[in-house]
């Protein structure tokens, strides 16, 4: 079956969804963020299919999430590290923990914990506008077209 290419959409989140939308991407790069680097490493961590893996390692070293880098030459052998574009594909991640830590993590709580290097407490992502500071979500802002817009935006 053809994947759905959302990449020709004047959609960043449609965008996003084509680099990293097939359920196992982001958690190849989550796996890489957390040192799981080379293939039968992430293979055994994840249960997948050689054949899924390699397609989907290919598939991000392209989109340029990922690198490739050899750390053998007999046999050649490599790993995996995420590239600069990968890293912030991470912060989306963290956004992801902190709403399944919310609604999904049940009464066991949450699988991971994360301590922030500044201060050194256990902590969670929070939107913050990148202009003033102040918390951001939903209710706190509007939808406007920006200069990539190919249609008008629906106000809301």
């Amino acid at each position: 079956m053809q994947r759905t290419r959302f990449g020709e959409m004047a959609c960043s989140i449609a965008r996003t969804m084509d680099v990293i939308g097939e359920p196992w991407s982001p958690l190849i790069l989550r796996d890489v963020y957390v040192g799981i680097a080379r293939f039968d490493q992430l293979q055994e961590d994840l249960g997948i299919s050689r054949k899924v893996l390699a397609e989907r390692l290919k598939w991000l070293v392209e989109q340029g999430v990922l690198e490739r880098r050899e750390y053998s030459t007999k046999p050649p052998r490599h790993e995996y590290a995420l590239t600069p574009k990968g890293t912030e594909l991470v912060e989306l991640l963290m956004v992801m923990v902190r709403w399944g830590d919310r609604w999904t993590a049940g009464e066991a709580g949450p699988p991971v914990l994360y301590r922030h290097h500044a201060c050194g407490r256990i902590a969670h992502v929070e939107l913050h506008c990148s202009e003033c500071g102040e918390p951001m979500g939903p209710a706190d802002i509007d939808v406007l077209p920006g200069p990539g817009a190919d249609v008008p935006v629906p106000s809301s």
